[in-house]
């Protein structure tokens, strides 16, 4: 959703590579995947990291298991709660967590909010920072291990959340990037088919 640097230009080169790499996969039949120790943690603990959200909050929240489309986005948030939308962020380490509503990146995940928002219809999203302990099998490589191991800090220190209302202008504009990417799919296919 970031503008881009030349003036005329509705993408910024950093989503133009993104849809050239989706049409190329689509165009000669291969899926990538992305794959870090980081994202691995988020998958191991998010369970742990929900469980953490619930007790801090007086919570019983479940991992929503649906996920939603319409015509222009489509996307499966971690907690479907009756009042908001809530994404589940696992912090690597001690050191990445954000510790402090005013440390987290509106520009990281706020688009991502406004889209459940929008699918869910739903008028508030929370996004949750947790500071779990990571798994024993991701650490084998890790020299400092007291950074991966929190389970002995309060649990409300190791909760960090930042919440967004819904605006359905900024869906307006969700949906003119996408129309633009979409058009930017179809022109890069035609130069790979028609060369």
């Amino acid at each position: 959703m970031g503008e881009p640097k030349k003036k005329g230009e509705s993408l910024t080169q950093t989503a133009k590579s993104y849809i050239e790499s989706l049409v190329k996969q689509i165009v000669f039949n291969y899926k990538t995947e992305i794959n870090s120790k980081y994202l691995d943690k988020g998958i191991m603990v998010e369970d742990d990291s929900i469980e953490l959200y619930n007790e801090v909050r007086f919570t019983n929240y479940q991992k929503n298991e649906v996920r939603l489309f319409n015509e222009w986005i489509e996307g499966e948030c971690d907690i479907n709660a009756p009042d908001k939308i809530i994404d589940i962020k696992s912090s690597w380490s001690k050191d990445t967590f954000i510790a402090t509503p005013d440390e987290i990146n509106d520009k990281d995940y706020e688009w991502q909010l406004r889209g459940y928002m929008w699918l869910y219809n739903k008028d508030n999203s929370e996004l949750a920072y947790c500071l779990v302990d990571t798994p024993d099998t991701l650490l084998e490589w890790e020299n400092n291990l007291s950074i991966h191991h929190c389970s002995d800090i309060a649990p409300e220190l190791r909760l960090t959340t930042k919440t967004f209302k819904r605006d359905t202008a900024l869906e307006e504009k969700i949906k003119e990037k996408v129309k633009a990417c979409r058009l930017y799919a179809s022109e890069y296919e035609s130069k790979i088919l028609n060369k």
